[in-house]
């Protein structure tokens, strides 16, 4: 009988990652379009505080630069680059990666509520959001004030002038550079709303464009992962 591997999930300090294992994570994603090499990676781990890795049987199949910090005195998890595995595990791995660090935000913020932010190129990068509320951008939502200062807030930590920044869309112009996204493509796209998809419709993916998306999770959800 062919045994399962389970995954398995660790969040580690940035300054703990070897080069093996960046070299493994750029494996990873070779063959995705938002592939990252080292060197990328190896900039990521300078720029970010930590790093959730998922690895089933000793071999990485997702990754996630991420910080924990308060922006205005907001409590944030911030997501860098990551990349999850293209086969049959990617919900589960993407799931394992998502909690793991949803965990650490109540840890270090109990009894209150986090925003949760990215840059994203694919609508499967929203299946990261599903335990989210009020995620901005969605379809027929007319984006108020505040969610769009927040997406300029968010702009400017991932180190976006306001120049390429369209606050009323929450889209980065490229400029030709990799995009630092979090990468995850659904393994059911089929099933992905056509007004989500539209969502990137406008999206010039080779020169870099990405999206900035960005929910909450609630105090009263995150612990229960306690």
């Amino acid at each position: 009988m062919l045994q399962r591997m389970a995954i398995e999930v660790e969040t580690k300090d940035c300054t703990a990652l070897s080069d093996a294992e960046l070299a493994e994570m750029a494996d990873l994603c070779a063959e995705s379009p938002n592939a990252f090499e080292v060197g990328l990676l190896s900039k990521q781990a300078e720029a970010w505080v930590l790093c959730t890795v998922a690895s089933e049987g000793g071999k990485v199949r997702g990754f996630s630069f991420c910080t924990l910090e308060r922006i205005g005195g907001t409590p944030s998890v911030l997501i860098g680059a990551g990349h999850v595995c293209r086969n049959t595990k990617r919900d589960t791995v993407l799931r394992a990666i998502m909690t793991d660090q949803m965990r650490r935000s109540v840890l270090a913020f109990p009894d209150e509520d986090v925003l949760v932010g990215a840059q994203i190129n694919d609508p499967g990068a929203f299946e990261a959001y599903k335990a989210l509320d009020d995620i901005v951008p969605r379809p027929d939502h007319k984006a108020s004030g505040e969610e769009r200062a927040w997406g300029r807030r968010l702009a400017k930590r991932f180190g976006i002038g306001a120049s390429v920044y369209e606050d009323r869309v929450f889209t980065v112009r490229g400029d030709g550079n990799q995009a630092v996204v979090f990468d995850h493509c659904s393994g059911k796209p089929e099933k992905i709303s056509a007004d989500v998809a539209a969502q990137f419709d406008d999206l010039d993916k080779p020169k870099g464009d990405t999206l900035i998306a960005f929910g909450w999770a609630m105090a009263e959800d995150l612990e229960k992962l306690l």
